[in-house]
């Protein structure tokens, strides 16, 4: 019996998340049908995350047991060969038995991007928010630097589906940037809650729109209620950057 784990990276546009919806195509209904051709059956897949609706992943990890002897390098040109455009295999290699893609994962890293322009970028739709109001990047550091050390997330937490057990989360880098028109922000941490970087990036918008100052995000913290916080940003702009493992 092997251990594979597989990278994946996908653009999410015409998917909704990577988990089996009944009614809805997802990442994994695809990519289950591809490893299947190839495999002749259907192993059971730990994936490091579940992604929502329209979310793309840079870097997605699967992990799954097979008795199946294909070399990693035939597995990954497989795939690639079945699976649709907007998704690849980027790896293939063998790990230790007790491997779990989301139980050894270490943390993750997500960038959400952000069109900062009065006039769209067709080019760009699906793949980034739109937002006309200047961003002072200085000032949303202020605020993102507030969201780094260990944490109850709660506030940053959708309430609709909020996570029962332990609310903290370490969070170890949050930065903006700006290159040109395009404004991003990347957080780095031990977990994530549901929408929270979303959460995130609405309550800064806030901050950057003069409605919150940036000090106000350590009350928001203190506050443990999703009402402090501003609103969840779309979708499209959020991307799965990395996944950390000890390998």
């Amino acid at each position: 019996m092997r251990n594979l784990l597989l990278t994946i990276c996908y653009d999410g546009a015409n998917y909704h998340g990577w988990q089996i919806q009944q009614n809805a195509v997802s990442v994994q209904q695809v990519f289950q049908q591809a490893l299947q051709r190839i495999l002749g059956d259907l192993p059971n897949l730990k994936a490091c995350s579940r992604t929502d609706t329209a979310v793309h992943a840079r870097e997605f990890c699967i992990s799954f047991h097979t008795e199946h002897s294909i070399p990693c390098a035939r597995l990954v040109g497989a795939l690639n060969h079945f699976l649709p455009k907007d998704i690849a295999v980027l790896s293939c290699r063998e790990v230790p038995e007790e491997f779990h893609a989301r139980y050894s994962c270490l943390g993750k890293e997500y960038e959400y991007c952000i069109w900062n322009e009065k006039i769209r970028n067709p080019f760009l739709v699906g793949r980034a928010l739109h937002y006309w109001y200047p961003l002072d990047i200085n000032r949303l550091n202020q605020a993102a630097s507030q969201l780094i050390g260990s944490h109850d997330f709660t506030s940053f937490c959708a309430v609709d589906a909020r996570e029962r057990g332990n609310m903290t989360r370490t969070v170890t880098a949050a930065q903006w940037k700006r290159e040109g028109s395009t404004v991003s922000f990347t957080v780095a941490a031990d977990g994530f809650l549901y929408h929270m970087v979303r959460i995130m990036v609405g309550t800064m918008l806030r901050v950057a729109e003069g409605k919150l100052q940036p000090e106000d995000i350590s009350r928001i913290l203190a506050a443990r209620d999703r009402r402090a916080a501003g609103p969840t940003a779309p979708p499209q702009g959020l991307y799965l950057n990395k996944v950390f493992y000890k390998l």
